[in-house]
């Protein structure tokens, strides 16, 4: 949104050349950047962010084909590994947060008791599509613990596997009556239900780092800004959006 009074946060723009302010964040942590961090680095500095909200995977992609964002937050372990690492600044990789995997159900519904493994695997197998991600980190790991469970055949027979976006939409058209998800993306659809996280043992977290591109490394406001998405108001924002320490 643009006004007279403040810079414009220019969400989906795709920086080629780093001339701007740019920004590639995983949607796990939209609701925190978007809403609380930017807003706070703008207010400070009067400074444009381009900014992409994708999962890490796709923004990696984007950096192959040439794209070159002056910071990049992502899984840590997926920077790590990138063929594009050598486009950014690895020493400077800082941990941000950590998500853990969540469940929803529709608006206004009632949840099941998803407390204890036996009462997910109830859930599971009473719902009449389960909606999860295809190549996200909650739906990759969610696909592995069904085989674990013993349970894939029945769920998988009928679930509703979302290539992009929150999962959680499926949840408002009918399509799924549970959705499976990074607790932080589920609450990027306020009008779902969170009925809770996954169970103690067989949760899973993702963690998630920033880290400056080489290029952006002598930039002051790229340095300004990666101070603000690692520094404590990002903590406190973070930690408000369902993420936790990592």
């Amino acid at each position: 949104m643009k006004t007279a009074s403040a810079p414009l946060i220019r969400a989906g723009s795709d920086p080629e050349s780093g001339a701007a302010l740019s920004l590639f964040c995983a949607v796990a942590l939209r609701t925190a950047v978007e809403e609380q961090i930017l807003p706070a680095f703008m207010r400070a500095t009067g400074a444009v962010v381009d900014i992409v909200f994708e999962p890490t995977g796709l923004l990696l992609r984007r950096v192959e084909a040439g794209a070159r964002p002056g910071i990049l937050v992502g899984i840590t372990g997926s920077l790590e590994a990138s063929a594009s690492s050598d486009v950014f600044d690895l020493p400077s990789c800082k941990p941000v947060a950590k998500s853990g995997i969540g469940v929803a159900v529709p608006p206004d519904a009632s949840g099941p008791d998803i407390g204890s493994v036996d009462g997910l695997i109830s859930a599971l197998l009473a719902a009449r599509s389960v909606a999860y991600s295809r190549n996200g980190p909650s739906g990759i790991y969610f696909s592995r613990l069904l085989r674990e469970l013993g349970i894939a055949d029945q769920v998988d027979s009928r679930s509703t596997i979302v290539d992009q976006g929150p999962t959680a939409y499926a949840l408002l058209d009918g399509r799924a009556d549970m959705a499976i998800h990074q607790l932080s993306e589920l609450m990027l659809v306020p009008e779902a239900t969170v009925i809770g996280p996954l169970p103690d043992a067989v949760q899973h977290y993702t963690e998630f780092s920033a880290t400056l591109s080489r290029k952006a490394l002598k930039d002051a406001l790229a340095s300004a800004l990666f101070g603000f998405l690692t520094g404590p108001l990002a903590t406190r924002a973070y930690r408000s959006s369902n993420l936790q320490s990592p």
